[in-house]
This record gives structure tokens, C-alpha cells and sequence, in this order.
């Protein structure tokens, strides 16, 4: 079956179409499961980290018992550590998020207190405004509130990465929304033209 030039231009917009309304549902899908559960999106980032340094570290061991051993391979130590870590991460990912985030608010508290000690230092050799404190303590608040509640601060990313992946999605449906309604309001005009050409024609 053939298609004129513009039927085809029409299938391919529709494919168009069908595709961005796939990708739209998807990020608001993705977005409210992050805003609703944002602890699971944690779990579950840190499993599938556990899987991509377990999975290639178990067949290099494979590989190593199998054929490596009889080449006369040294025996891949960094492959079981990463074996091991990896396992580690999918028993007690909860465990890991709580180390992570400790750490994490340790580094933020030793640098608000550094950048206030540094400053302090300045301020007997030359004039040091209040305002240059504002950011160290600002860290050092944030660092207190990692250490308060881990947990808590390791969703705040998740929680900002659903709005944003939902408000992106249904800014594309209003998107999408807007122009099918100018597109078929351009081939309601298009039909009504092709008539009257016909009709000229038949004329002559």
C-alpha cells in the first residue's frame, strides 16, 4: 500500500507522538514512586550497585576456577574483594545508606568548622565581614542534620529528583496537548482546501 507525502509525514509525527506520551507517562510514573516511597529508591540504588560489583566479580572467580587456574593465573584477590563487597551491599543495603550518610555529615561538620577556624585566623591579620560565616555555618547546620537523621537526609535527593521527573512529564502532556489540537485544527483546513482544488480541476 502506498502513501502519499503526507500521509507519511502524518504516520511518522504520530509515531512521534505515541513515543513522547510513552516517555511523559514514564517520568510521572517514576516521579510519584520517588515522592510516595523515596526510602526504597534508596535500597533499591544501593542493590543494584551490590549486582553491578558482585555479577562481573562472580564470573572473573568462575573464569579463574575453570581455566585460569590451570594457565596459571594468579588468583584474582581485587575480583573477591569486589565479590565480597557487592554481597555485602545486596544483604544490608539499609546498613551501607546509614555509613554513607554518617560519613558524608562528618565531612560536611569538619569543613563548616574548618572554613570558621580559617576565618578567624584572617580576622586578626585583616577584616573579615559576618557575612563571609553565613556559608561555613550554613555546612556545619547541614552536617548536624545528616548526623541527627541519616536516613532522612539521604531521601532529600530522591524526593527532589520525583518533583522534578513529575513536573517534567506533565509539562510535556500540556506540551503535547497543544500541539495535537493545532495539528488537527491544520488538517481540518487542509481537508477543506483539498475539495475546492478538486473541484477547479474538474472545472478545466
Amino acid at each position: 500500500m502506498l502513501y502519499s507525502h503526507n500521509e507519511l509525514k502524518r504516520i511518522r509525527v504520530m509515531k512521534m507522538m505515541n513515543y513522547a506520551m510513552m516517555r511523559c507517562v514514564s517520568a510521572i510514573a517514576i516521579g510519584v514512586l520517588l515522592m510516595v516511597w523515596p526510602e526504597a529508591a534508596i535500597l533499591y540504588l544501593v542493590i543494584a550497585i551490590g549486582v553491578v560489583f558482585f555479577l562481573p566479580s562472580l564470573f572473573s572467580l568462575i573464569g579463574y576456577f575453570m581455566k585460569g587456574r590451570q594457565l596459571g593465573m594468579y588468583f584474582p584477590i581485587v575480583s573477591l574483594g569486589s565479590l565480597l563487597f557487592g554481597l555485602w551491599l545486596l544483604i544490608s543495603p539499609a546498613f551501607f545508606v546509614g555509613i554513607l550518610m554518617y560519613v558524608l555529615g562528618g565531612v560536611l561538620v569538619f569543613a563548616g568548622i574548618s572554613q570558621m577556624v580559617n576565618l578567624l585566623g584572617i580576622r586578626g591579620y585583616a577584616p573579615v565581614s559576618h557575612g563571609f560565616f553565613v556559608i561555613p555555618v550554613l555546612i556545619l547546620l547541614a552536617g548536624l542534620i545528616v548526623l541527627v537523621n541519616p536516613f532522612a537526609a539521604a531521601t532529600i535527593p530522591f524526593v527532589i529528583l520525583g518533583v522534578s521527573s513529575t513536573v517534567y512529564g506533565i509539562s510535556e502532556l500540556i506540551n503535547l496537548y497543544k500541539f495535537r489540537r493545532k495539528d488537527k485544527k491544520r488538517e481540518i483546513i487542509v481537508e477543506d482546501v483539498e475539495p475546492i482544488e478538486e473541484r477547479g480541476s474538474e472545472v478545466q
